[in-house]
């Protein structure tokens, strides 16, 4: 049997590898498909580091034309894409999301069916189905955490990151959009000058142009000593989930995703949002938003200003228990059972439907 990846974004790569790894403990081929852009060098170190097969590609098309002659038995895409019909002559895909934020777009995602799509809980799973009663869905939980769970994924050391392992660690995860960037103060740094902080953007905040702003005040937040900024290399958040006692996010997947280990999270709600998503238009924010958008909100604490901020990360680091059941619960409706076999259960569904 062969698997494929395909990696049009490099932070699809945190959802793959524990997949590939397993494979890999199985005796099973795997290539991974990247496609050129401007972080080529970062992401042959990557390939190098974790002694990746792969190829480099162009464009989808090219990609395709892969597929069609390698006639691998899987293809795993984390998105929809285009030339699937033609993969489908001679392979079977499996759609594996990078995330499991409160965005619609989880669901819709699903609107050009894979072969399977492996899903995070019950749940979510009977949600899908219920939107498309025609295609294969699975629960297998979110693999993305295994490593954590395993304890194979121990986090930085800090020291070498120039900070202080004596203090606590404080995460921050902000999506490209909408954000909570152009809201936080440009020393809001010194404020938390008793954390180490780890500041973990969307990759989108650092390589694409629209959002250079974001990219401005990252960078000038990284000069404070008790800040390490992530570098494009750091293409996983997985090590900052490991590293840290509370979090601080927006509508990131990365909320959840640290919720689901049992670790506080505050939940910033001042966001900046474009004109068009104000005011009179404010539903194209809530149609961009999930259902269940508004219940997912119980899983944190919440920020209605900056100046809120400080004092609910001091009371959610001293009372780490305070929202522990519903977390818990949340977590399962989000994530599922998190037992660090998510990537077990994939690869034996593959094996088993050749």
């Amino acid at each position: 049997m062969k698997v494929i990846f395909d990696v049009l974004h490099l932070y699809y790569l945190p959802q793959y590898l524990p997949v590939h790894q397993e494979l890999k403990k199985q005796g099973i081929i795997t290539s991974f498909v990247f496609y050129h852009g401007i972080h080529d060098d970062v992401i042959n170190s990557i390939i190098s580091e974790n002694e990746l097969p792969h190829i480099w590609v162009d464009s989808e098309q090219q990609a395709c034309n892969y597929y069609l002659n390698e006639k691998a038995q899987w293809i795993f895409f984390a998105n929809a894409f285009r030339l699937l019909e033609q993969v489908h002559t001679v392979s079977k895909s499996a759609q594996l999301g990078h995330g499991i934020g409160p965005k619609a777009s989880y669901y819709t995602k699903s609107d050009t069916p894979m072969t399977v799509r492996f899903v995070e809980g019950e749940y979510r799973c009977n949600r899908l189905l219920e939107m498309y009663p025609n295609d294969t869905f699975i629960d297998v939980g979110f693999c993305k955490l295994d490593p954590i769970i395993n304890k194979i994924e121990q986090g930085f050391d800090l020291q070498t990151l120039g900070l202080d392992p004596s203090k606590p660690t404080l995460t921050y995860a902000p999506t490209f959009y909408p954000s909570s960037i152009e809201c936080f103060p440009k020393n809001w740094p010194n404020n938390f000058s008793n954390f180490n902080i780890l500041i973990k953007p969307h990759y989108f905040s650092i390589a694409k142009d629209k959002y250079h702003k974001q990219k401005q005040l990252l960078e000038h937040w990284a000069t404070f000593n008790n800040v390490y900024l992530a570098k494009t290399s750091d293409y996983s958040l997985v090590p900052f989930l490991a590293n840290s006692d509370v979090l601080i996010s927006d509508a990131s997947s990365a909320l959840f995703e640290f919720a689901a280990l049992n670790k506080p999270v505050v939940w910033c709600d001042f966001l900046k949002l474009r004109w068009s998503y104000s005011g009179i238009f404010s539903y194209r924010f809530k149609k961009r938003m999930d259902q269940d958008y508004g219940e997912y909100g119980d899983i944190a604490v919440h920020a209605k200003s900056y100046s809120q901020l400080r004092d609910l990360v001091n009371e959610q680091y001293q009372q780490p228990k305070m929202l522990e059941q519903t977390r818990l619960a949340l977590s399962n409706k989000l994530a599922g059972i998190l037992d660090g076999k998510a990537s077990q259960r994939i690869v034996e569904y593959l094996k088993s439907n050749q």
